[in-house]
């Protein structure tokens, strides 16, 4: 049984994210694999991805990798990264064309003549490290209990508050790096789990029940990285 497929349709940064899975998990069967039963049969799915939004659709219908990618996003721990997450949204304005529609949204442009708090232009694309601000709600009471809701509406226990799994050993506001023109914007707050800036306030995490995505890349992290792919690889939803 392999632990972990990377999903290969041509247009992922597939070595880097391989190695670094190796590296956390160096006992589990990892593979990097454009077979659709291959990724329909494994036990995790990390779905990768860089370049145009609408390269990256045609890619994967060409090579007769979408319903595999559907199918396990729906029922396998699944990790989305970069262009990887934006996919899964219903659309996006690069190219004026749809996603899988997995998760409701739109995937958006940094606006141009964009400035800091210094009045200093900032660059499109957003480049290099940025802190992540891990989203963490307070917990909800029903009548005595104190219960923690999540996206899909079941709680996480009395007295706990949402933080998800994949954030757990990462402080608040790590820094995380980034290479993007692009970001989503889910219709349901409830998906969030991260947001940088840039300059204001901007997801660059979300999370559906056995699905979570980063707008970052994991895999060249470093530390903090390392610890979200670690935490994927042991993740049971």
């Amino acid at each position: 049984m392999i632990d972990v497929a990377v999903v290969d349709y041509g247009m992922g940064n597939l070595r880097s994210v391989e190695q670094a899975l190796r590296k956390v998990a160096p006992d589990d069967k990892i593979i990097v694999s454009d077979d659709a039963k291959v990724i329909a049969d494994a036990r995790r799915v990390v779905f990768p991805g860089q370049g145009a939004m609408p390269d990256c659709m045609r890619e994967l219908e060409t090579r007769g990798l979408r319903d595999a990618v559907l199918e396990t996003a729906r029922n396998k721990p699944f990790l989305g990264i970069c262009i990887g997450m934006q996919m899964l949204f219903d659309h996006s304005t690069e190219g004026n064309v749809a996603g899988l529609g997995i998760l409701r949204g739109e995937v958006v442009r940094f606006a141009a003549n964009m400035r800091d708090a210094q009045g200093d232009k900032l660059k499109v694309p957003h480049m290099g490290w940025n802190r992540v601000r891990r989203i963490e709600r307070p917990a909800s009471h029903e009548g005595d209990a104190t219960v923690a809701p999540s996206p899909s509406g079941r709680g996480l226990g009395r007295g706990s508050a949402l933080e998800h799994p994949l954030w757990a050993g990462i402080p608040q506001d790590e820094r995380f790096y980034f290479v993007h023109s692009y970001y989503v914007c889910p219709q349901d707050a409830a998906l969030v789990q991260g947001t940088s800036d840039y300059p204001r306030p901007f997801t660059c995490a979300v999370a559906l029940d056995n699905l979570f995505g980063v707008q970052f890349h994991p895999e060249k992290s470093q530390t903090a990285g390392l610890k979200l792919l670690q935490n994927f690889v042991q993740w049971n939803p």
